[in-house]
């Protein structure tokens, strides 16, 4: 429930802080700070007990919750927070009451948009096809106004006989996008059709036949003819969002789409590099080549952990990415992506924000950051944000698991994440490393040591030191690899 205090209200289950002139930013243990001195405004907390609240098991020195009273007196008016000397701090400002319900907001259009059939006759032009149906999606997933399925759900439906109200139930989806591509010579034809799911109806259809160089304006029509059906309030925003063309060589653009292909599934993404560098090298300008192309080298570390050298060029990438396009989410993505396993957490939150922002329907920079929380201990923000990724990709398996199981081993809900890890084909050596501590933590000894075993498997003469080191030092409080440490050793021990 949310409080009010003054000209203030504390939205617990956003975690933000609303004032005067909207939100206020707090850090999180601030935010858990401010929380417990409303919900008890009458009584003085002792120093001893806002540790064991705001930083549990963790050792703290005194001066760490000294800068952050100080920083939330800087926020708000004088007096609401006092010292008491020698006993702890008292809230002392208007009373806080519980503050009535917000009005639900309207839930926002929901949409998947169906691979564009390929109608060239060649089998080997899919790739076009797939691109185009998937730049589409990307565009329309820059519109917060809506909830767009990702392209790994939506391609489930390829080449399928589809009834598209079974489509949208399987999606939960409200709208439904199909249509056809077909490219012969210089020529494209783009056939596409707008669905309301719940009646079938056709809202909106058209077909283009144009020269191969107007395939941007024929994505940018689509977009916007299908967003002004689905938000019609907000048509005048969306008019004017039309994005600039990407490139004006055809031939980069066809490496690029190719490489997008491979770049949508994890066990390829790394095959998507020889093409992005021929789209780059064809067309030096071209943003969304090189942000794809950073992206792709800072996912490089996730296969030679001990390698930093993959994020600082992915880095310098992704910079070249954004002086040509400062909007380019792939390249916040891979910025922040690198910035987070090189520990400089600050600054990884900002990328990973504007990503956000740019593209809040893509459920890979959702991901990201929601593994950015839970090494910033906020793993139950972070379990909110893998769910808004499921949502927009319900048929993805493995990865989602995979984070999952290593959110829900950081918020110490072991039972569950052993569960989530039950339900992976094959479970990753850093997330062996969670379940081992899973299982030890639950007392399941026998089970500890039979997935420690597996782990060693993986690292064959390795110590378990330098196993943590590779697969899981990547916590912003050390004391979370110090204890996983402990607990590994204590299980190697066991056996």
């Amino acid at each position: 429930m949310d409080l009010e205090f003054g000209n203030y209200r504390l939205k617990r289950a956003e975690r933000l802080l609303l004032g005067p002139k909207g939100p206020v930013e707090l850090s999180a243990r601030s935010f858990d700070i401010l929380d417990m001195l409303l919900d008890r405004p009458d009584e003085v907390i002792g120093k001893t007990e806002l540790f064991d609240v705001v930083w549990p098991g963790l050792v703290v020195e005194e001066n760490t919750l000294q800068v952050h009273i100080s920083a939330l007196r800087k926020l708000l008016p004088a007096g609401m927070i006092v010292t008491v000397h020698g006993r702890g701090y008292k809230y002392s400002g208007p009373k806080p009451f519980v503050a009535t319900a917000e009005a639900p907001a309207p839930p926002r259009p929901s949409i998947a948009v169906l691979p564009l059939d390929n109608m060239s006759g060649d089998p080997e032009q899919g790739y076009f096809s797939d691109g185009i149906t998937e730049d589409i999606i990307a565009e329309l997933g820059k519109f917060k106004e809506f909830l767009v399925i990702a392209r790994n759900s939506s391609f489930q439906f390829r080449g399928k006989a589809n009834d598209v109200a079974e489509v949208a139930k399987k999606l939960g989806v409200q709208y439904v996008v199909e249509g056809s591509v077909r490219k012969i010579g210089n020529r494209v034809r783009v056939t596409v059709q707008l669905i309301d799911a719940s009646s079938t109806a056709n809202i909106w259809g058209e077909h283009y036949d144009r020269e191969l160089d107007d395939i941007f304006a024929i994505q940018d029509e689509i977009t916007q003819m299908i967003s002004a059906r689905l938000a019609r309030q907000a048509r005048t925003a969306i008019a004017s969002r039309a994005r600039a063309r990407p490139t004006d060589s055809m031939s980069a653009y066809d490496f690029y789409l190719r490489a997008l292909q491979l770049a949508a599934v994890y066990d390829t993404v790394r095959e998507a590099e020889p093409f992005l560098r021929q789209a780059v090298k064809l067309d030096p300008r071209f943003a969304a080549a090189h942000a794809m192309l950073s992206f792709v080298e800072s996912i490089k570390f996730y296969w030679v952990y001990d390698n930093p050298d993959h994020l600082h060029a992915g880095l310098e990438m992704a910079r070249t990415a954004l002086q040509l396009d400062p909007d380019e989410a792939y390249g916040h993505l891979a910025t922040g992506f690198a910035l987070l396993y090189l520990h400089r957490f600050r600054q990884a939150e900002i990328s990973l924000d504007r990503a956000v922002a740019l593209n809040p329907n893509d459920p890979f920079i959702l991901s990201i950051r929601a593994l950015l929380l839970n090494y910033t201990n906020r793993p139950e923000e972070a379990l909110g944000e893998i769910d808004e990724a499921q949502r927009r990709d319900p048929f993805a398996v493995g990865w989602y698991g995979d984070f999952r199981g290593i959110i829900l081993t950081t918020a110490g809900r072991y039972r569950e994440a052993t569960a989530c890890y039950a339900k992976m084909e094959t479970v990753t050596p850093w997330s062996l490393v969670h379940l081992t501590v899973c299982h030890s933590e639950l007392g399941e000894i026998k089970q500890a040591q039979d997935t420690l075993a597996k782990l060693k498997a993986n690292w064959p003469g390795q110590l378990i030191d330098e196993i943590i080191d590779h697969e899981v030092d990547f916590f912003e409080d050390p004391a979370v690899c110090k204890r996983y440490r402990a607990i590994l050793h204590r299980v190697d021990k066991e056996e």
